[in-house]
C-alpha cells in the first residue's frame, strides 16, 4: 500500500481542502486556474463511493462512461447508454454535498449534432442533477459545445485519446505524437475553449505537448496520462484504489489494494459461516 504524505493546509477558497460546504461550481474551477492551483478529480458511479470521495475533499467527480469497463462489465465504453449514465449520475449527486458532479455524454448521444447533444445534456441536468457534462472531441464537437454552453449547460471537453473512438483507433494509442498530430491537438484545444468549455481533459498525450496546451489555454486542463503540468489530474477510481483486476495503464498510480482486501474479507466471512463461528451470540437476537 502506498503511503500518502499529508496535504499542506489549504485556504477556504481552495478546491481541495477548502472549507466551503456549498457545491463547487465552474467559477471555482476558473478561479483555481488563475491561482495556479492544482486539483484532483476522480470517477464515481454510486452514492456510497461518491460520499467517501466527497467527504475526502475531492472537488470534482466524473460519472464517466468508464462505468462500462469497471462497473457494468462491458468490454469498452461504447455500449453505455443514456439511461445508465442518468441513473448512476443521479446516485452520485445524491451521495455528495460539495463536489461538482460531471456527467459523461455516452457514445451516440451527441454525435448527430448540437440539438441531440442539448437534448441529452438537458436530461442529465434535469433528471440527474449534474452540474456539468463532458463530451469527447475537439473541432468536431465545437458546435455541440457552443450550443450547450449558450443554453446554460457547462461543458468539460475531452481530447487526445477519446475512448469512445476505440474501434476507429484500433486500441488506445498515445495521441499527439509528431508535428502534424501535435498541431491538430492544439487546434482541438483552442476550438473547445473558443466554443465555451470550462475545462478540457487531455488523455494519453505526451507530457511536453500537454504542458504546451496548458500554457496556451486560459481554461484548466485535466490530465490522464498527460504528464505533471496539467492543472488537474483524474483517475478512474477503481484503478486508483487497486480494485481493477490485472494490468492497469502505465499512468495509473495505485494508492490502495482494495481488491485484495475485499477478497480477504469475503473469504474470512465465508470461513466463519462454514465453520459455525458466524453468527456468534453477540450477533443473535432472543
Amino acid at each position: 500500500m502506498t503511503h500518502v504524505t499529508p496535504a499542506r493546509k489549504q485556504s477556504g477558497t481552495s478546491l481541495y481542502g477548502g472549507t466551503s460546504s456549498r457545491r463547487i461550481t465552474v467559477r471555482d474551477i476558473a478561479a483555481a486556474k488563475e491561482r495556479g492551483e492544482k486539483w484532483p478529480m476522480l470517477t464515481a458511479y454510486d452514492a456510497m463511493t461518491a460520499s467517501v470521495f466527497d467527504q475526502a475533499g475531492i472537488p470534482v467527480l466524473l460519472v464517466g462512461d468508464s462505468m462500462g469497463n469497471c462497473h457494468l462489465g462491458y468490454e469498452s465504453t461504447v455500449p453505455v447508454t443514456m439511461d445508465e449514465i442518468a441513473l448512476l449520475s443521479a446516485a452520485v449527486v445524491r451521495g455528495t454535498r460539495r463536489s461538482l458532479v460531471v456527467g459523461d455524454l455516452p457514445f451516440g448521444s451527441y454525435q448527430e449534432g448540437p440539438v441531440q447533444a442539448l437534448r441529452n445534456a438537458t436530461r442529465l441536468v434535469k433528471e440527474a442533477g449534474v452540474g456539468a457534462v463532458k463530451l469527447e472531441g475537439g473541432e468536431r464537437s465545437a458546435d455541440q459545445i457552443e450550443l450547450l454552453v449558450q443554453s446554460g449547460v457547462p461543458v468539460m471537453a475531452h481530447i487526445g485519446l477519446t475512448p469512445q473512438s476505440v474501434n476507429a483507433y484500433g486500441g488506445y494509442p498515445v495521441q499527439g505524437r509528431g508535428e502534424e498530430a501535435a498541431q491538430q491537438l492544439l487546434r482541438d484545444a483552442k476550438a473547445v475553449q473558443d466554443a465555451g468549455a470550462f475545462a478540457v481533459v487531455l488523455e494519453l498525450v505526451p507530457a511536453e505537448l500537454a504542458a504546451e496546451v496548458t500554457r496556451s489555454l486560459h481554461i484548466p486542463t485535466v490530465g490522464i496520462g498527460a504528464g505533471p503540468d496539467c492543472d488537474g489530474q483524474v483517475l478512474v477510481w477503481t484503478d486508483m484504489a487497486g480494485m481493477t483486476d490485472g494490468r492497469v495503464p502505465r499512468f495509473v498510480k495505485q494508492y490502495a489494494q482494495l481488491r485484495q482486501g475485499l477478497g480477504d474479507a469475503a473469504r474470512a466471512f465465508a470461513e466463519d459461516v462454514v465453520g459455525g463461528a458466524y453468527p456468534a451470540e453477540e450477533h443473535s437476537f432472543h
